[in-house]
Order: structure tokens, then C-alpha cells, then sequence
């Protein structure tokens, strides 16, 4: 897949990412210097999971954030459509589950709460996918989006986009095992809503209480909402 467009291919989607699957964790350090890190404890706390909560983590890849969530003594479930990702984190020992985000295997108020980090852009349907979250988590359940998004100083925001277009795939071809990929990965970031317009898609699939906190200069957005009781 070479280019970021909204009719994307899950199959193709799913390849790309069992062709990154080996070094995916080690490239997203690199390509972030080591943000990536300090992005997920701060998903973490957003999402701020309890003993025995029972909690999905969609797009997992190969578990790393799930691991992260599950420090908390919840019940943490990876789910992902890359079985390549499904079988890199196997060490983990999480459960594990195959899945499509816009037909979750999953009964409807299953969760307490549900994630997802920097898998909403790569779904074929996000609008969907969204309501697919909310059908899954309990009413009064939680929503927690992390996300590539839109840096809120504009000269910032100018370097980021030279680097995404130009220096990312240089980097990615010294340490990724499909640095093609990471051409489309750059795209699909530069042509993703920015925070407002992301937050007004959240809301209109059904969540309420919707708002996000900006991460590094706005590079990455944290959204968070609730779904409404009945």
C-alpha cells in the first residue's frame, strides 16, 4: 500500500503490518526518540483502569501497551487484526484475540472500558469502528484515543511535516523490517483529522463528555470520553 487514502484495504492494512511485526516496537522508539514511552503512561492515566475492570485494548499490536494497562490489576484483552503483531508479542502472555475493529467478536457492554492507540487512522471505516467501541462498553464505560495529530504551533508544525514526508522513511530504512511501510504510516498521519474534527467524529458515533489533551506540541492527542447511560 503506498498511499493513505480513506478507502483502505484491511487486508492490505493487515500485511503492511505482519511485514513490520519483528522490529515494530524498537522502530516506533527510534522514529519518536523515545516518545513513545512517555505517550503511553500518559494513555495510561487517561484511561485510568481499576482492579478487576475488565478492559480492551484494540490495535494492540504486539501487547506493549496492553502490558502497560494491566499494571493497574485490570483485566486487560489485546485485540488486532495483524496476526504477524498477535504472534510478536506472544511472550507477553496477555490474552490475546484476532480481531476486526469494525466486527468486534465481543458482546455488547462486554468492557469497562476501551482503548486505542495509534490504530483509529488505519481503519477502513474510523466513524464505525467507533461505534463498534461504544457497542462493546458497558453505558457509563470509558473511551480512551490515542492518536498522530495536529501540532499546534504553525512553525512547528512545519518541521514535523518535512520530517513525517522526508526524514521518517530515511530512518525507518536503517531499523524497520518494511520501511516501505512507513511511506504509507507518514501519509496516513499528514491527511488524519486534526483534534477538533476528531473529537466532533467521536461524539457523533455516540460517546459523550468528549475532549483530549495535547502531547508533544500536538504530535500526538489524547481523546477521552464516556458513553451515555440509557
Amino acid at each position: 500500500m503506498s498511499r493513505a487514502g480513506l478507502d483502505k484495504d484491511p487486508r492490505a492494512v493487515a500485511r503492511m503490518f505482519d511485514d513490520v511485526a519483528r522490529r515494530y516496537d524498537l522502530t516506533n522508539t527510534v522514529l519518536s526518540f523515545g516518545q513513545d514511552r512517555y505517550w503511553r503512561g500518559v494513555t495510561r492515566k487517561a484511561l485510568d483502569a481499576r482492579v478487576q475492570e475488565k478492559i480492551l485494548d484494540l490495535a494492540a499490536g504486539t501487547g506493549v501497551s496492553t502490558d502497560e494497562f494491566a499494571r493497574s490489576g485490570a483485566y486487560c484483552v489485546a485485540a488486532d487484526f495483524s496476526l504477524g503483531m498477535l504472534r510478536a508479542g506472544r511472550e507477553r502472555r496477555l490474552p490475546m484475540v484476532a480481531a476486526d475493529a469494525l466486527h468486534l467478536p465481543f458482546a455488547d457492554g462486554a468492557f469497562d472500558a476501551v482503548t486505542i492507540s495509534f490504530g483509529l487512522r488505519n481503519l477502513a471505516d474510523s466513524a464505525q469502528g467507533l461505534r463498534e467501541m461504544a457497542r462493546v462498553v458497558r453505558p457509563g464505560g470509558r473511551l480512551v484515543v490515542c492518536e498522530f495529530s495536529t501540532p499546534t504551533w504553525t512553525p512547528f508544525r512545519t518541521v514535523y511535516m518535512n520530517y513525517l514526508m522526508r526524514a521518517l522513511p530515511s530512518i525507518a530504512r536503517r531499523v524497520s523490517s518494511n520501511p516501505d511501510a512507513y511511506v504509507y504510516l507518514a501519509e496516513s498521519i499528514r491527511e488524519w483529522p486534526d483534534q477538533p474534527a476528531l473529537a466532533r467524529r467521536i461524539a457523533e458515533a455516540g460517546w459523550t463528555g468528549v475532549a483530549w489533551r495535547n502531547l508533544t506540541g500536538g504530535v500526538v492527542a489524547v481523546h477521552r470520553a464516556v458513553k451515555p447511560y440509557a
